[in-house]
C-alpha cells in the first residue's frame, strides 16, 4: 500500500467527509512521529509497536571489493519494533 491508499482507508475507517481531510490526518501522524524521533524520544503505540532511535557506535568494517579495512562512522537511525498485536495479525 502506497501513501494514496492509506489515505483513502483512513478516510473510510475514520468517515471523513473528504480526502483532503484524511490526508492532513496521515500527514500529523507521520510528522509528529518524525519530530518526535528527532529529538531523541520515543513513540509507543500499545499493541502496534514502537519507534525509537537507534545509536550505533564507530566501527571497523570491510571493503568487499579490496578487502581494506575501513573506519564506518558512529550513526544514529531510527528504527521500528513491532508490538504483539501486529505480529499475531500478520501471522
Amino acid at each position: 500500500m502506497k501513501k494514496d491508499g492509506l489515505v483513502d482507508a483512513v478516510q473510510a475507517a475514520a468517515q471523513l467527509e473528504s480526502k483532503k481531510q484524511a490526508l492532513t490526518a496521515v500527514d500529523a501522524v507521520l510528522d509528529t512521529i518524525t519530530k518526535t524521533l528527532a529529538q531523541g524520544d520515543e513513540v509507543k503505540l500499545p499493541g502496534f509497536g514502537v519507534f525509537k532511535v537507534a545509536k550505533r557506535a564507530e566501527r571497523m568494517g570491510v571493503n568487499p571489493k579490496t578487502g581494506e579495512k575501513i573506519k564506518i562512522a558512529a550513526s544514529v537511525k531510527p528504527k521500528f519494533r513491532a508490538g504483539k498485536l501486529l505480529k499475531e495479525a500478520v501471522k
